[in-house]
């Protein structure tokens, strides 16, 4: 179980007086503003105020470990599930691509309490890095149209070695599906890898390093395809009329 979720869960009851009982529609669109990430499968909910799926500064949950290290979006789904919120998986069915975006719907139906979004995705090609928009307030007015520029945060569980790997929690390494093994943006091989060290708390992450070497060097990332500066995504969230 996601522990900042449980610890905030728990600590009261929320106030209902500020929320409207009608039914909420958004429309969503997530873009990905980066020259050479692709995003794993997002996941978006809309919860309550007491609900975070991280804190800058905190140690990550397994559940966190899992979606910034390999991708793996299913635990933190089942943290959301367990406090009632809305919960869309990989609006994008699959990877978005860079300079790609998604959009989709999300109701809340009679829900007084939904009243916070939070978006989560790996990025790729890194260790544990994850884009992460974290219980940002929903518009409340019809046609109210709200822009979210997203940072890129590490989750602090895997040493930054920018080499390719299994992408399993615990394991070093990326993963490299698809278009991250080849093509375009693919990532190299060969790197020896970064002396680096888990930092064991969530943070801004520095972003990669790389080099130049694509069958070589120190790093299996491409300094000239995959930096990036923050913000690395948008989300655009519009609320509609019932």
């Amino acid at each position: 179980m996601n522990k900042v979720l449980c610890s905030l869960v728990t600590a009261g009851a929320l106030s209902l007086g500020s929320t409207s009982a009608f039914s909420a529609e958004y429309d969503i669109t997530v873009v990905n503003l980066t020259r050479g990430i692709h995003f794993t499968p997002l996941l978006v909910a809309a919860h309550n105020e007491s609900t975070s799926l991280f804190s800058a500064g905190s140690t990550a949950s397994s559940n966190l470990q899992a979606m910034a290290e390999g991708g793996d979006i299913s635990g933190l789904a089942t943290d959301l599930n367990s406090v009632s919120a809305t919960v869309v998986e990989n609006p994008a069915s699959g990877l978005l691509a860079p300079g790609a975006s998604t959009s989709f719907q999300l109701n809340t139906g009679q829900s007084t309490t939904s009243t916070r979004l939070s978006v989560v995705s790996m990025m790729l090609p890194t260790n544990d890095g994850f884009i992460g928009l974290s219980s940002a307030t929903l518009p409340t007015t019809v046609g109210q149209r709200m822009v979210f520029n997203v940072n890129a945060y590490d989750a602090g569980t895997e040493a930054n070695n920018e080499l390719r790997g299994s992408g399993a929690p615990g394991q070093a390494g990326f993963p490299t599906p698809g278009p991250v093994a080849s093509g375009t943006y693919a990532a190299g091989t060969g790197g020896t890898g970064f002396s680096a060290t888990a930092e064991g708390f969530v943070h801004i992450h520095r972003g990669v390093l790389g080099d130049t070497n694509s069958t070589g060097g120190v790093s299996d990332i491409s300094s000239t395809v995959h930096r990036w500066l923050n913000p690395v995504a948008r989300v655009i969230v519009t609320l509609r009329a019932n």
